[in-house]
């Protein structure tokens, strides 16, 4: 196994810190599964081939490239939303 350093604000990595303790594990068993659960660009285009193929397979519906375009802005909408109450709930701690 090899060794990485990698910088990053302390606030960020006293946050990573405190969920590691409240998780009971080691600052770089947390980082090994944040990286696990992290997918790459092409594993998240592999798996939406595969979710069009199931979904014409299984119920006939065939999803066109603006419906996908469509999904993509929703979840970046609902991404930014969420983040900004977070940011709202930490900032009123």
């Amino acid at each position: 196994m090899s060794d990485v350093m990698i910088r990053v604000p302390a606030e960020v990595r006293d946050q990573l810190a405190a969920v590691a303790e409240a998780r009971g594990t080691s600052l770089r068993a947390l980082m090994q599964e944040i990286a696990a659960q992290t997918l790459t660009p092409e594993q998240i285009r592999e798996r939406a081939d595969r979710m069009r193929t199931l979904l014409a397979e299984r119920f006939g519906h065939y999803v066109t490239d603006e419906e996908s375009a469509e999904m993509r802005r929703k979840m970046r909408e609902a991404t930014a939303a969420h983040r900004a109450a977070l940011a709202v709930t930490e900032s009123s701690r």
